[in-house]
């Protein structure tokens, strides 16, 4: 490089001459030519530095072409993983994103670009740094980038701040990928007709496929959520990659997913949406296959008091192999959750079958002591779970709702009308009966 120093500025100057005349001409491909013969130059003669310079140069001269500038920081960006160093490779970056920065028409590479050096952060240790340098690209608005390059963008952004533990801006990013976007059929989109030139770049060849992608997604808010230890959305969450064809068709993979399936939805709270889950997993022909999740699932359902003390026994063990599966352990609280949803679940089955309960003997059915009981019925109460009154003086539960005067009346008016209907069927089948014995005496 000392040697060839000379020759090589002789030669650039020569080239930024022929570049002056082509770009004052109007010549795009000649513009084009000059300036990334320069780049070249710099690339073969090692000249780092030079060569950061010169896309400076070039990307500053008056009247410099569009198309003169994509050209020059795409064939740079060829250049970054052929860099010597770690020094060089950042330098090279930071050059490319100051001059892509603001320029509608790079705002992919410069993405693209932003992508590299967050990695090469993260890499360093520097979480903070590369999440903010991520966050600054909004790639939702790039029309040309592609659907599957957009996507894997937002969710390297939603990745970055559950790593930094920033929970509500990953939430945010979140919203930006709707859950219907995985459900396309990517042949089918092909097919469309484009308007005019092949606007939308193609995806580069490492970003996953559509399914790969909404694996990741899925993970992602799986993390999300349990930081929230909202179950029931975590369990939605394993029901999508349960879903995906891939996991479906091997049962290494679908296993451990529907066993995560089936312990979130025992650890959810009881409502509409996951008694629709718990009936829905019920039918599953592969739960088949697991038969004490399955045993498990039809406790939930059977309208019957559940032991807690034989519940944990026969599948602590299974509890505890979670963290040697496929996701890993269930969350922290899942444990005390459990016990927590087993007592709901009691609770809910004993307001079926009493309409006055005394505390003591629901304390009894729950296998808890009289406070306890009251707590967890309070809870559920105030929850809406549930309707009970709690008359503590003389200790009794009752579930029945109080009614105003008017349901009171117009259940007595309904009471009524069937009474008046079940006479006026009872003299018509008397009168019937009357009819046909007084025609067999005539006969």
């Amino acid at each position: 490089m000392e040697g060839g120093g000379g020759n090589l500025e002789a030669a650039i100057e020569q080239l930024l001459n022929v570049e002056k005349q082509m770009r004052l001409a109007g010549e795009v491909a000649g513009t084009k030519k000059a300036a990334m013969e320069i780049l070249q130059l710099c690339f073969e003669a090692k000249a780092w530095k030079t060569l950061n310079d010169q896309i400076v140069l070039l990307s500053k001269r008056r009247g410099q072409l569009k198309q003169a500038v994509t050209a020059m920081v795409q064939q740079a960006m060829q250049y970054i993983d052929q860099t010597p160093d770690l020094e060089t490779k950042i330098e090279l970056i930071k050059t490319l994103n100051a001059v892509a920065a603001g320029k509608i028409y790079v705002e992919i590479e410069r993405a693209r670009l932003i992508k590299k050096l967050a990695k090469i952060k993260e890499e360093q240790g520097l979480i903070a740094e590369a999440a903010d340098l991520m966050q600054e690209i909004a790639v939702e608005t790039f029309g040309a980038m592609a659907k599957t390059e957009k996507i894997a963008f937002i969710l390297e952004q939603v990745r970055l701040c559950l790593d930094r533990q920033d929970y509500v801006r990953a939430q945010i990013l979140s919203r930006k990928i709707s859950p219907r976007v995985f459900d396309v059929d990517p042949s089918k989109e092909k097919k469309k007709p484009k308007e005019g030139e092949n606007i939308v770049e193609e995806a580069p060849a490492d970003i996953p496929s559509l399914l790969e992608l909404k694996r990741i997604y899925y993970e992602l808010m799986i993390r999300y959520y349990s930081h929230n230890n909202d179950y029931l959305e975590i369990c939605r969450c394993y029901k999508a990659i349960y879903e995906i064809p891939s996991v479906k068709g091997n049962p290494e993979q679908w296993t451990p997913v529907l066993r995560k399936i089936c312990w979130y939805l025992v650890l959810s709270p009881h409502d509409p949406m996951q008694s629709s889950l718990l009936n829905a997993t019920l039918e599953d022909k592969n739960l088949s296959e697991v038969p004490q999740f399955r045993l498990l699932l039809k406790q939930l359902v059977t309208m019957e008091v559940i032991q807690w003390t034989s519940l944990w026994s026969t599948f602590k063990d299974e509890f505890e192999n979670e963290k040697n599966m496929l996701g890993g352990a269930l969350v922290e609280k899942a444990a005390e959750d459990l016990r927590q949803r087993i007592i709901e679940h009691n609770i809910i089955v004993v307001s079926k079958y009493y309409s006055r309960i005394t505390l003591q003997r629901l304390a009894e059915l729950l296998c808890l002591s009289i406070k306890e009981a009251e707590k967890h019925l309070s809870e559920m109460v105030v929850s809406k779970s549930l309707v009970a009154k709690i008359d503590r003086p003389m200790g009794v539960v009752c579930f029945q709702t109080t009614k105003d005067s008017n349901d009171i009346l117009n259940s007595w008016a309904t009471n009524l009308e069937k009474l008046l209907d079940l006479v006026e069927k009872s003299c018509h089948q008397i009168h019937k009966e009357t009819m046909v014995h007084k025609a067999a005496l005539r006969a």
